[in-house]
């Protein structure tokens, strides 16, 4: 797949025009064909699918960060787990044109972006950012920041107005591109944000999930009460549910150059006694190796860091995120400080702490923030890394026996493949005694695959709302699947392309004028793969 020039763009932007029957807004007005509300990557590429189908669109971003964690801080790219050879339009073009960013400056690309390279594909989060807001502009796409919804207004099953803090907004079609499924839920659509027991769909990954040996330490403090990091005393039964999710952290673009580091940012209120557990665990005779994370290599000296799968101890702040979803604009950003406090302290734990080896608090104090990374944001990441919110009870729910016995579906929009992987969701202080991190799945992937995932359809009633409670709305990251579902679809490739065919959806959604789920699935099929959609297994 070739990479499109600004001129084969503009002329393929003016041919689909010419093709779409309805006649694009002013570029001033707060209506449009097609709105999508969050600019994730799920959202920014529904965005652009929409918008080349000829469709006047707006995209909706609530805080002042466009692209999630694209262009976030996860700059160590999954799909290297995914089957690559099935995830192609907007998908393999943004990488195709992030490649292409440094060769056009005379750098050698970081890596070889053809749709069968197994290798890891790392980039920049500026390199990312400006390519994101390229594509979008190129598409003619209207960015709107700081546009918090507020509410929706509706006429029976039909979204008509969708109300922001700046402003109100209308359209014929409108896209759910948020983490949290924001729209969907302003919209009176049925979702959940839960585990699943394992009777309920049949899934031997459901339920509790205890990977990780016990940590043979006492979690109560001298007055019976829960130590810091510990969020309960009683985990719950093995095969029920409960409405605990897995852990929030954060991606950190970090360095060692001195050229280009800035210092660490030093947390106020730094409380040692936060991390009592951890001491006891090592004292214990815990390995140092299980506290820390993980920093993956990117170009030009920096590291992606992330929170630990399988670490006792990391970046995620287990439980933290569990009231994200319903919290409002001013909860959301009270946790969002408390996950930065976390990890800006954990950081200082692991470069002070005496209770860690000598050469571990070295080597962790060689990290800085990158000078050319986040400048607006005091080169901290500016996104959340939200793992998992809300997920629609749709017109199907994707499940584990979707993932890895019955792929294969009528309505496929995009094949998704990232292994089932889950992070920690809760920490429990024993009554008989130790600490054991409950939550984890490890990689779940076929035998012999190279290290890759299940490939598997995502079908396009999975990101439909049932008919009677919204006929206007597409929902392709906060769709409709299980907890074990989401640990497979969570990832930001997956997103991609579900996202590029939640926007072609609604494009055409609008042009006909009739329901998203109403539009005949072969003409869908068709223009998504006129826009390079892959939907063969």
């Amino acid at each position: 797949m070739k990479i499109p020039t600004s001129k084969k763009t503009l002329v393929s932007l003016l041919l689909s025009s010419l093709l779409f029957a309805v006649p694009a807004k002013g570029a001033d007005s707060n209506s449009a064909d097609v709105i999508v509300y969050g600019s994730t990557p799920g959202g920014f590429c529904a965005a652009i699918a929409a918008a080349r189908e000829g469709a006047s669109v707006i995209l909706l971003e609530p805080t002042t960060h466009i692209g999630g964690l694209n262009t976030g801080g996860l700059s160590f790219s999954d799909s290297n787990q995914m089957v690559r050879e099935t995830l192609g339009g907007l998908f393999l073009e943004w990488h195709q044109r992030v490649a292409k960013d440094y060769t056009d400056r005379g750098l050698k690309a970081p890596f070889d972006p053809s749709p069968t390279n197994r290798a890891t594909w790392t980039y920049e989060p500026h390199v990312a950012m400006r390519v994101t807001l390229q594509m979008l502009e190129e598409a003619g796409v209207k960015v709107l920041k700081e546009h918090y919804l507020k509410a929706v207004t509706k006429d029976g099953p039909k979204i008509t107005t969708l109300h922001t803090k700046k402003g109100d907004f209308t359209a014929k079609t409108f896209i759910d591109g948020s983490y949290e499924g924001d729209l969907m839920a302003a919209a009176g659509v049925d979702w959940r944000a839960d585990r699943e027991g394992r009777e309920e769909f049949g899934e031997s990954l459901a339920g509790k999930q205890y990977p990780k040996p016990k940590m043979n330490i006492s979690g109560v403090d001298d007055n019976g009460q829960l130590l810091p990091l510990v969020t309960t005393a009683d985990g719950g039964p093995d095969a029920a549910g409960d409405n605990n999710l897995m852990t929030y952290s954060f991606r950190l673009c970090l360095t060692k150059d001195s050229k280009n580091k800035v210092p660490m940012i030093e947390p106020d209120n730094y409380d040692p006694a936060r991390f009592e557990i951890i001491r006891r665990y090592i004292n214990a005779g815990g390995s140092h190796n299980m506290v820390g994370f993980d920093p993956y290599p990117l170009p030009n000296g920096k590291a992606d860091g992330n929170n630990s799968i399988n670490k006792q101890f990391s970046l995620g702040l287990i439980g933290g995120g569990n009231a994200w979803h319903t919290a409002d604009e001013e909860g959301r950003k009270a946790i969002w400080e408390a996950h930065k406090q976390y990890t800006l302290e954990f950081i200082h734990f692991l470069k002070n702490d005496p209770i860690i080896p000598q050469p571990m608090r070295d080597r962790y104090a060689q990290w800085g923030f990158c000078k050319d990374e986040f400048a607006d944001y005091g080169h901290f990441s500016p996104a959340l890394y939200v793992r998992e919110a809300r997920r629609m009870k749709g017109m199907y729910v994707i499940s584990q026996r979707d993932i890895m016995d019955d792929p294969k579906k009528d309505d496929p929009i995009a094949i998704s493949s990232f292994p089932i992987d889950s992070h920690d969701c809760q920490r429990i202080a024993l009554k008989d005694g130790g600490v054991i991190n409950e939550g984890t799945i490890y990689p779940v992937r076929p035998k012999g695959s190279g290290g890759r995932g299940y490939a598997y359809h995502v079908p396009y009633r999975s990101i439909l709302p049932k008919a009677e409670q919204c006929n206007n709305l597409l929902v392709p990251v906060a769709l409709s699947c299980t907890h074990v579902g989401i640990s497979s679809l969570r990832i930001e490739g997956a997103w991609m392309v579900i996202g590029q065919g939640a926007g072609v959806a609604a494009a055409m959604a609008a042009k006909e004028g009739v329901a998203v789920q109403e539009l005949p699935h072969a003409t869908l099929r068709a223009r998504l793969l006129s826009q390079g959609q892959v939907l063969t297994l």
